[in-house]
């Protein structure tokens, strides 16, 4: 019988988890992908695989066979490519990643120190710039990757990228300094100095369309380079700070979160690569460390 070796595969993960959701983000492939997959393989089988309902997803017996042979083999092949990229990975030499310093602090080390614990020989580069600049690294070639905020208006539409997290945006100020007891609209907001990042980045751009949308003008009294900065003034009284909302680890009687009125949509955290460039064993082995939390 002629069966895609890819079939199994999909049917390995499915099973194991027992969600075609979760199936699909470990696979990095849509969970439609997923679901014709599992079609495929039955009529070629003959045999329902799976009992499907609307909160779960449970083997048949037929599938239950299957497993138990499937399971195995499909260990023994992912152990044999385990170690052949680990060889590769090695060989390679270098990986090289860009991102701003926001997301190297708030996300990027512990993935970081899981690369290089399991792979101490590989030179770890890390460039830092605006996720705007890391989107013109990327497409001129200069990394194997980059993680940024996204949207992202110079991320090429022919890069390849999936979610890693998603954050939202805030306000935050010192309660002390300005009356941030009451929940505010965007345009209340607008009557206290504001801090935000410089012109070149997203969440700059970001909050500039927000403000367009309220027909309202951006003109904040402070521009920086560093979210941390943005808050070490808010604490000090300097104005409110716009600032994603994983920069703040906890409030405090010196800084607090305003209570917004207005709906701010969330953004996200990608990893992106580009389809012309060949993605190194090294660069492939990071993003598998990274989670993904796209659909």
């Amino acid at each position: 019988m002629d069966i895609n070796y890819e079939l199994y595969r999909v049917f390995y993960y499915v099973a194991r988890t027992l969600s075609f959701s979760e199936a699909s983000k470990q696979l990095f492939i849509s969970q439609s992908a997923v679901s014709q997959s599992i079609k495929t393989l039955e009529k070629k089988l003959d045999q329902q695989l799976f009992l499907r309902s609307t909160k779960k997803v449970s083997l048949t017996p037929a599938g239950e066979i299957l497993f138990k042979h499937v399971e195995p083999a499909i260990n023994l092949i992912m152990r044999a490519e385990d170690q052949l990229l680990d060889d590769a990975i090695v060989a390679s030499g270098q990986l090289h990643i860009a991102a701003s310093d926001t997301i190297c602090r708030y996300f990027l080390v512990p993935y970081l120190k899981k690369f290089h614990q399991k792979f101490p020989d590989i030179t770890i580069r890390v460039t830092n710039a605006t996720s705007l600049a890391c989107a013109d690294l990327l497409e001129q070639g200069k990394v194997d990757l980059i993680v940024c905020n996204y949207p992202n208006m110079r991320l090429s539409p022919s890069s390849i990228y999936h979610t890693v997290a998603r954050f939202s945006d805030i306000f935050c100020g010192n309660p002390n300094c300005f009356d941030l007891s009451c929940p505010m609209t965007i345009k209340e907001i607008n009557r206290f100095p504001l801090m935000t990042l410089e012109k070149h980045s997203t969440t700059s751009e970001f909050l500039h369309k927000l403000f367009l949308q309220q027909q309202m003008e951006l003109l904040p009294t402070i521009r920086l380079a560093s979210n941390d900065l943005l808050i070490d003034l808010a604490r000090i009284g300097l104005g409110i700070a716009f600032v994603p909302d994983f920069c703040i680890k906890k409030e405090s009687r010196d800084l607090v979160i305003v209570d917004l009125k207005d709906q701010i949509p969330q953004r996200q955290l990608i990893v992106a690569t580009m389809p012309s460039l060949p993605l190194t064993p090294a660069a492939r082995a990071f993003i598998e460390l990274l989670p993904n939390l796209s659909s």
